[in-house]
């Protein structure tokens, strides 16, 4: 393998790496990268403008790219795709992160980075450099569709509609904003934000759906990519207003959601938890990426 470095140049790279990424992905085994959705989240997410996207690093082998190391919402954590077959490149690629991704904790340059739990050698060089392996983890669990999801159950006067149904983004907003226990009220740039995550090529609204509460509240929200050529469906995000938790709102949403991915040809859902709410309907963990750190003195 005589792969090359060559820095990140949006307009060029953005769709080639999503490509890249559509290729590579698997749901399973210990060779495991990004889906295409969560790259193009990552883009059109309001963190965004915490990114440097120059500090993207992009290695290409006979003109096809087999490896990215990349920030998602700002400086600090990295994460690390390879075309299977290129994991020699691993030590190359952290010691890039290390020039190029660090970021500054309490006043101390530090890198987080995510391995995949099974990957054993990626571990290995990581502790021989500094790295200790903290408490945070990201997993993954998927479920498959073939027997399509289960049953939708609503409280009385509660319905499920579509963002294409009714796209209000003051409500929306609101919901997310206290969805994600942010506070009460949304600051006055949300909806900013909102039309900004709306933009995002891939993104369509009659994947997005919302739980109505009978006085035509937002109540909860489950947001849904569907990745074709892998027939995948992505869920991301889903959050339900403190008001109306535990009362199987965010499950209702989430069913939906999957119904209509496997309407349209999606045979797995994927979701980066393993929270109960997943592994209620089904889900069931894959694999585990843990975070791993050094700090420079």
């Amino acid at each position: 393998m005589t792969a090359t470095l060559r820095p990140y140049r949006h307009g060029r790279d953005y769709e080639a790496i999503g490509r890249f990424l559509v290729e590579t992905y698997a749901t399973g085994g210990a060779h495991v990268n990004w889906m295409q959705p969560r790259w193009e989240y990552m883009h059109f997410h309001p963190l965004i403008e915490n990114v440097d996207l120059d500090t993207i690093g992009v290695w290409v082998d006979g003109g096809r790219i087999v490896a990215v190391a990349h920030p998602e919402h700002g400086p600090g954590r990295a994460y690390f795709q390879v075309r299977p077959g290129c994991e020699a490149l691993r030590p190359e690629m952290l010691a890039y992160a290390e020039r190029h991704l660090r970021g500054l904790r309490h006043g101390r340059r530090v890198l987080q980075v995510l391995i995949n739990d099974r990957d054993t050698d990626f571990q290995r060089w990581a502790s021989a450099v500094g790295y200790e392996r903290l408490a945070h983890s990201e997993p993954m669990s998927v479920l498959p569709l073939g027997e399509g999801p289960g049953p939708i159950r609503l409280p009385a006067g509660f319905r499920l509609i579509s963002l294409a149904d009714d796209n209000d983004l003051p409500r929306l907003t609101r919901l997310i904003w206290r969805g994600f226990d942010h506070g009460d009220e949304p600051p006055d740039d949300g909806l900013a934000e909102r039309r900004l995550m709306q933009s995002a090529p891939n993104y369509r609204r009659d994947l997005n759906i919302v739980a109505v509460a009978p006085d035509g509240t937002f109540a909860s929200y489950c947001g849904m990519w569907i990745e074709p050529a892998g027939r995948l469906a992505y869920v991301e995000p889903v959050c339900t207003d403190p008001a109306y938790r535990r009362r199987g709102l965010a499950t209702a949403a989430i069913t939906e959601g999957i119904r209509r991915c496997a309407a349209g040809g999606a045979a797995v859902a994927c979701v980066g938890s393993a929270q109960p709410v997943y592994l209620a309907m089904g889900f069931r963990p894959l694999y585990t990426s843990s975070l791993w750190q050094r700090i420079w003195t």
